[in-house]
């Protein structure tokens, strides 16, 4: 078992965590701040689980389109697909 210092060393900064996530995650989490809504508060507001918006920020890489864009939504952005290349 793991001492909480050994715990507290191991834990990844604020700022390793931010270079992993995708900038939709990112920006959700920002946005969210700036409103000064809490992870529950935002979910609420846009008729989402807070597990799905916790996970959202956190990076989940299965979370499903139609939710995405219902966030995207409420927080007052789009999302835009472009084709690659010509």
């Amino acid at each position: 078992m793991k001492t909480k210092r050994q715990m507290n060393s191991s834990r990844r900064t604020k700022k390793e965590i931010e270079s992993e996530l995708s900038p939709i995650s990112l920006f959700v989490r920002v946005r969210r701040e700036e409103l000064g809504y809490t992870q529950t508060e935002l979910a609420f507001r846009a008729g989402l689980s807070t597990r799905f918006v916790k996970e959202f920020e956190l990076g989940k890489k299965t979370a499903r389109l139609d939710k995405v864009t219902e966030l995207l939504n409420y927080l007052g952005a789009s999302l835009e697909v472009k084709k690659r290349g010509g």
